[in-house]
């Protein structure tokens, strides 16, 4: 994508947060009498709708929930305008590329002139009495249906949708979105990634870096590394990590080698028959930064030709001869034992892709919000080039893109959730809250799977350092129970509202727990660098001795602990870390005596758009 049209798309994200924000301001003060300083009124007004009146509670409990993760009354008022700004604009955005793809009539492109609405209205005449004729109602009703399956931007239930944009500022929106010089941009799986860049204010930017050389807070952190990866960078990376694990699974004999243009093969590498393939089903990777998942939406399309050659591989070889052995615990049934047909499995493939393939972490929760997103577009556009219909398209789980979150901090609601538990059970959930503290500074950097067994034999009445297999099994157990349990705690009727946001950060927690005691066969990311996280410097400092002058090392050095042996690793950083002292010890110890240098690029100054940084992009694999 080109200069000039990410210029028209920063234009327009900029124009549209504006005017949503301008809106929901004027919502939250002149209808619920919630004040942009932080000032809340006691009681409803008597001028709300009974409907007004719990939108309004649902409000102030919103609120009440984010000052509990110790923002300000004002911070927690701006923090939710911001999100439900960014909901609303990603909403409208979405429907523009699902009509691009052909996947919900047209809605958006002419408004209320759209070719879907007036089917809908044909069918229910009535509307023409309502303000807008019913174009809310028919929106909504195509983010519930949408919703069933995406519930991560299009579900209505979300805290940052409980506000709606006016009738002007909606037609005002859609005209922005609607401008011809963004026609292209729509089928394009990477202008959601910009829309997320460019939602902020690069001003801002400025502002924070002026104010303090370290973030200092996990909003700041995330704002301060914004950076789009350029294409052919992701493709580079990409190509020699996740690329050449399959091109050496494969003996060399496979379609990614013409495939991958980056991909480095030496000329004295010669084809190697090969007796045993490793079942894609259990090949993971993981983006530990993913904004808003561009490594992934590349290696989406190389996982699916990995897929289409193990169908092939098996076919011609002997049913079962897919290698699950690094992941037994999946039990994995030969392919052509799953499904009845070719055609049936590769219909498949795209839903495989996102539920066994592609992890993603992020500190911001509207990073996941797209990158998950995106990956559901893509699955969606891959099935639209198969010609496989809407109604016949398998429906994606919900993947493995986590939001690193602050965890649940509400002291009476902790109390009264962990009243009906088992008390071993409270114990532990107690234990886990606290060892998730500082999570949305630190996201995956922190090392819960280190500190899981201690908590578990604690919570049993055991001590000591001795690991045992059944600390994990027990673990697996009490997990189980306490997703049951925040399940039903987030139900209405068994809670309040801000008891189902304190249930639904609990969650998350516990799912980021799951992913960072995974084992990776790929990492590849565009890492924040720079001065640590002021609130995190010194659990940073003692956690990662030989990398702790800079963000870019730490990640580095995660990522690797992340990897099996032989596992590869790819990212793109400032290249300084390469000769600087203060990096010393990490080239030492970690790069040079935890893996292997595969490849090295040093790719100048200008990279990463605005990041004023001479970059290098590597590969390196991990040693035993």
């Amino acid at each position: 994508m080109d200069k000039s049209t990410r210029n028209y798309i920063q234009r327009a994200t900029q124009a549209g947060r504006t005017i949503l924000e301008r809106a929901f301001s004027e919502q939250l003060e002149g209808t619920f009498d919630i004040l942009l300083d932080g000032t809340i009124s006691e009681q409803a007004g008597s001028h709300l709708s009974d409907h007004q009146k719990v939108v309004r509670e649902k409000l102030v409990a919103a609120m009440a929930h984010k000052r509990s993760t110790g923002l300000s009354a004002q911070a927690a008022v701006q923090n939710y305008l911001r999100e439900a700004a960014f909901t609303a604009l990603n909403r409208f955005v979405a429907l523009k590329m699902l009509e691009a793809r052909d996947l919900v009539q047209e809605c958006v492109s002419k408004g209320e002139d759209s070719s879907g609405f007036k089917e809908f209205t044909a069918l229910a005449p009535g509307l023409v009495a309502v303000d807008d004729k019913g174009y809310r109602l028919y929106i909504e009703t195509i983010l519930d249906e949408i919703g069933q399956e995406v519930k991560v931007l299009f579900d209505r239930r979300d805290v940052a949708s409980l506000l709606w944009p006016d009738r002007q500022t909606l037609l005002e929106l859609i005209g922005i979105l609607n401008a011809p010089e963004l026609v292209s941009v729509w089928a394009e799986d990477e202008t959601i990634g910009w829309i997320y860049q460019y939602f902020n204010d690069p001003l801002e930017r400025k502002v924070m870096r002026k104010a303090s050389q370290a973030p200092r807070n996990s909003r700041e952190l995330a704002v301060r590394n914004q950076f789009f990866t350029p294409r052919y960078v992701v493709e580079f990376l990409v190509d020699n990590t996740l690329g050449r694990m399959w091109f050496n699974a494969m003996g060399g004999r496979t379609t990614l080698k013409d495939r991958c243009q980056y991909l480095l093969v030496k000329p004295e590498e010669s084809p190697v028959a090969k007796e045993r393939l490793r079942d894609p089903r259990t090949l993971k990777l993981l983006d530990p930064a993913c904004g808003s998942m561009h490594f992934g939406l590349y290696a989406f399309d190389l996982f699916h030709d990995i897929y289409c050659e193990a169908w092939e591989w098996e076919q011609q070889h002997r049913p079962g001869s897919l290698d699950v052995s690094t992941q037994p615990e999946a039990q994995f049934f030969p392919l052509c034992q799953t499904y009845a047909d070719q055609d049936a499995f590769l219909q498949d493939i795209p839903r495989l892709i996102i539920e066994h393939n592609i992890y993603g972490v992020d500190i911001d929760p509207r990073a996941a919000q797209i990158a998950s997103l995106a990956l559901w577009l893509r699955a969606q556009r891959a099935w639209h080039e198969a010609e496989i219909k809407a109604k016949d398209r398998p429906l994606i789980g919900q993947g493995h893109v986590v939001a690193a979150t602050a965890p649940p901090a509400e002291p009476e609601l902790r109390e009264l959730f962990t009243a009906n538990l088992d008390p071993k059970d409270a114990q532990l959930f107690e234990k886990t809250l606290l060892l998730l503290k500082g999570l949305p500074e630190l996201g995956v950097l922190l090392k819960v799977e280190q500190e899981l067994p201690r908590l578990i034999r604690e919570a049993s009445g055991e001590f000591g350092h001795l690991f045992k297999e059944e600390d994990m099994v027990k673990w697996h157990k009490a997990e189980t129970r306490l997703r049951k349990a925040l399940t039903n705690f987030a139900q209405v009727s068994k809670s309040t509202y801000q008891g189902r946001l304190f249930a639904q950060d609990a969650l998350e927690g516990l799912r980021l727990m799951d992913l960072t005691r995974e084992k990776f066969d790929v990492v590849v990311m565009n890492p924040p660098f720079g001065a640590l996280s002021l609130s995190v410097k010194n659990s940073l400092a003692k956690a990662y001795p030989n990398s702790k002058n800079d963000l870019l090392s730490i990640f580095v050095e995660r990522g690797i602990e992340l990897l099996h042996i032989g596992g590869r690793i790819g990212a793109i950083t400032s290249r300084t870390c390469f000769f600087l002292t203060s990096f010393k010890k990490w080239r030492k110890n970690i790069v040079l005596g935890t893996t292997r240098p595969e490849v090295i690029a040093d790719l100048g100054l200008g990279v990463m758009d605005e990041a004023m940084v001479e970059a290098a992009a590597y590969v390196l694999e991990k040693q035993a």
